[in-house]
Formats: C-alpha cells, sequence, structure tokens
C-alpha cells in the first residue's frame, strides 16, 4: 500500500515535470522575441521648431536600438527615453547607442553627428560608431574628428577616464540600392528616392521578424520607394501642407514639388501602398493644422494615419 502510494506520487510527479517542460518549450519564444518599437525622436524640419526636433528615429529590436537620422537635439531625445532619464527602454542608454544610418547629409538629418560621436562616448561607449549613409558621411565623420581633436586628445590623456575606441567612426558609403546591413534582428536595404537633384539621396527599408518599417527620406512622389513599400507594416513619409503650399512664392512652390511630397499626393502613395500604419513626419506645416493634413491624406488612404511627435512610440 505504502509503495504504490509512492509510485502514484513519482508518476505525477513526472507528469508534472513533463507538462512543465513542454509549457517552457511552447511559450518561450514569446518571452525571447520581443516587439519591434518605432521611436520617432524628431519630426522637423531645417524650420527650427522648438517643439519639433531635426529629423530622427529609433528602430528598437530585442533591446537594441538602430538609428535613423540624426538631425539637431536627437541625442538628448534618445536619452529622455533611457531609465537614467526616466525613460523606459535601456536600450536607448548612449552608452549602447552605436549604430546609425543617415538617409542623406542636410543639416537637418545630420547635424547631431557630432553629439552622436561624441556624448555617447563621453558616458562609457567602448566600441566604435557603425554608420551608414550617402557619399559624403565618411569626410564628415573625419571632419569632427578633427573639429574636435582638443577635446578628444584632453579627455583622452588628461585625468578623465576616457577609453580609445569610443569616439571612433566606422563608415559604410552607399551609393545604389540594396541591402547594406543585417544582423540577427535586422535586415537594411537602402533604395534611391526623388530628392531634386540631389543624387546620393535614400529611404530604408527595415526588416525583422515581425515588422516592415520604410522610411522615406526626404522625396517627391518616388516610383522606387512603391517598388521597395510593398507589405508595409509601417510606412514614415514626410509631407507638406497642400492647403499652405498656395502661399509660397513661385521659386519656393518649384523647390518643394521637386523635394518633397504633398498631403494630397502622400494620400495617394499611401493608398497604392496600402501600410498598416502611416506616420506623417518631416511636416512642413507652413501654418496649416494637423486636421488639415489628415483631411487631405484621408481623400485616398482609409487606413491609419498617425501625425508623428517627438517621443511618440509605434508598435
Amino acid at each position: 500500500m505504502l509503495k504504490t502510494r509512492f509510485l502514484n506520487n513519482d508518476l505525477n510527479q513526472f507528469k508534472l515535470n513533463s507538462f512543465l517542460l513542454i509549457l517552457f518549450f511552447l511559450i518561450s519564444p514569446l518571452f525571447l522575441f520581443a516587439e519591434t518599437k518605432l521611436i520617432i525622436l524628431g519630426s522637423g524640419t531645417p524650420n527650427p521648431d522648438p517643439e519639433r526636433y531635426g529629423s530622427g528615429y529609433a528602430v528598437v529590436v530585442n533591446e537594441k536600438a538602430y538609428i535613423v537620422d540624426f538631425g539637431p537635439g536627437i541625442v538628448r531625445r534618445i536619452s529622455a527615453m533611457s531609465p537614467t532619464w526616466g525613460g523606459s527602454y535601456p536600450s536607448m542608454e548612449l552608452d549602447k547607442i552605436d549604430i546609425a544610418f543617415l538617409t542623406h547629409i542636410h543639416s537637418d538629418h545630420s547635424g547631431a553627428l557630432a553629439d552622436l560621436v561624441l556624448t555617447p562616448w563621453i558616458m562609457g561607449r567602448a566600441v566604435p560608431l557603425n554608420l551608414f549613409g550617402p557619399i559624403g558621411l565618411e569626410a564628415m565623420s573625419e571632419n569632427i574628428t578633427k573639429a574636435y581633436i582638443e577635446d578628444i586628445n584632453y579627455r583622452l590623456y588628461g585625468s578623465q577616464p576616457a577609453n580609445k575606441l569610443g569616439f571612433t567612426s566606422s563608415v559604410t558609403e552607399i551609393s545604389k540600392d540594396g541591402l547594406i546591413y543585417k544582423d540577427d534582428n535586422v535586415e537594411v536595404i537602402a533604395f534611391k528616392n526623388a530628392h531634386g537633384d540631389f543624387k546620393h539621396s535614400f529611404g530604408f527599408l527595415f526588416i525583422t521578424k515581425d515588422k516592415r518599417i520604410l522610411f522615406s527620406g526626404d522625396t517627391a512622389v518616388s516610383e522606387n520607394l512603391k517598388k521597395y513599400g510593398k507589405n508595409l507594416d509601417i510606412l514614415v513619409h514626410e509631407v507638406f501642407s497642400s492647403e499652405t503650399f498656395v502661399n509660397k512664392t513661385k521659386d519656393w512652390q518649384i523647390y518643394h514639388q521637386a523635394h518633397h511630397t504633398s498631403s494630397i499626393d502622400l494620400g495617394i502613395i499611401a493608398n497604392e501602398l496600402k501600410p498598416k500604419k502611416l506616420v506623417l513626419s518631416h511636416i512642413l506645416f507652413w501654418g496649416a493644422k494637423e486636421e488639415s493634413l489628415l483631411s487631405d491624406v484621408r481623400q485616398n488612404f482609409a487606413g491609419e494615419t498617425i501625425i508623428a511627435k517627438d517621443l511618440l512610440v509605434i508598435k
């Protein structure tokens, strides 16, 4: 009788252990896999709107942050999302920021490069900053190092603790469409857009396990963008107000039509591509209200449309 009870207890324990083991293998991928998030770091333009910093975004995958564009102020925006400064994303601690992608070298997209090179190093980054972007980025990076060499040398050889790698950059320049980066979290495909006569201007398609996110960069209506913009979860596209465009002088109208996309045209593009979420960013309002742009887009696109705001998180 006693022996039978012990055998039953052993059998029950074996069944429980087997159940727990099966359950572990079933649910462990859910813990290992983290949903991709898009963080708007800067949604502005060259116009110095204090509420909208220069162009910048972070794609966060499995606690790794990938920066897209680094316009004025975005290093502080990155820091605002880190636990050190009250944020919720450990991947946004500056010492962990070591990879960034640049659509083109216009200053509202690249003006924070010195900050991106130096500040994370000062905060403890001990590896080079990996940069991917158009021709001209390598010279820009090298010249920033030269411009700040006195500061760098003082930090390296003075009394301040400093490592010898964190201020350096490894630059990969791109000149044509194609895969430019891949790791366990993400694939990044670059494609030329239509930013007037600016030859070295790109958009980026990020592909993760759960998301396809396309960044238009600065562009007029681009057939090449449409080619890469299939089956998107999120389309982040620049835009100007069709309503207030008519108030611009003729020379500016010519410029903007060749370099940027109107809110009416963006609705047409979105209706063709049908992303799950359309994010309006790099917004030239020129006095228009948010609802005006949304109304323009909705004339042709009925899907979810979001006005980008700095520090907004989109899942």
